[in-house]
């Protein structure tokens, strides 16, 4: 005798409309984490722990808040604009070790900062190394605040770099490597992260050089 098996019960509207909820989620959750990606790419770079300990040891006194980190975080992809509104990413600044400092003109640490990076980028930017500086004044006139600042100050060694949109910025803050401004991150010549700053620092002072110095030395091991 064959046994007759019985239809499968159809779902309920609740039921179908909680799995197509759970679908549509797990999409957002595939473009966010495209999106994020786009800042401090987890595995885009291969960890350096040794490299991080050694600007981590190199960070002391004025610089004791910088945290190695050398994770495998990469940035190469990392967009923003040029004095002429050109877009560009970290990928362009290849070959180069850098200090990547988010800065805002409405930012009081931000501008009590800014004389020690233009003279530190004074001293050391070359081909090896480069002070780059990423400024965060949102809307339409974000960049002629920006560029007004650094005219007023006369800062001769700071280029202008924008992203009006503050875009990369909320990213950096979603991957949780930075809350607020001002922000340094130090990336070796591949734009591969090695330490983190939350906060200013005294960067022209021997021990901001020595920072600078353990990155170039790092640079020449390669």
């Amino acid at each position: 005798m064959t046994e007759t098996q019985a239809p499968a019960p159809r779902p309920s509207g609740r039921r179908r409309l909680l799995v197509t909820l759970g679908v549509a989620g797990l999409g957002v959750a595939i473009a966010t984490w495209v999106w994020l990606g786009n800042a401090g790419q987890a595995g885009e770079c291969v960890a350096q722990p040794a490299a991080a300990a050694a600007i981590d040891a190199a960070a002391v006194g004025e610089l004791a808040a910088l945290n190695g980190t050398g994770e495998g975080r990469g940035y190469s992809t990392l967009g923003f604009a040029d004095a002429d509104g050109k877009p560009v990413t970290i990928a362009d600044f290849k070959g180069k070790a850098l200090l990547v400092n988010f800065w805002a003109s409405w930012c009081v640490p931000c501008r009590a900062e800014m004389p020690a990076l233009d003279a530190l980028a004074g001293k050391y930017n070359g081909q090896d190394f480069m002070v780059l500086p990423i400024n965060l004044d949102i809307g339409a006139g974000g960049l002629d605040k920006a560029k007004a600042f650094l005219d007023e100050n006369k800062f001769a060694h700071l280029p202008l770099y924008a992203d009006s949109s503050f875009a990369a910025f909320e990213r950096l803050k979603q991957e949780a490597v930075a809350v607020g401004l001002p922000a340094t991150l130090v990336l070796d010549k591949n734009g591969c992260e090695l330490a983190v700053l939350q906060g200013p620092a005294e960067w022209n002072t021997p021990d901001g050089e020595a920072v600078v110095e353990a990155l170039k030395g790092l640079g020449s091991q390669s």
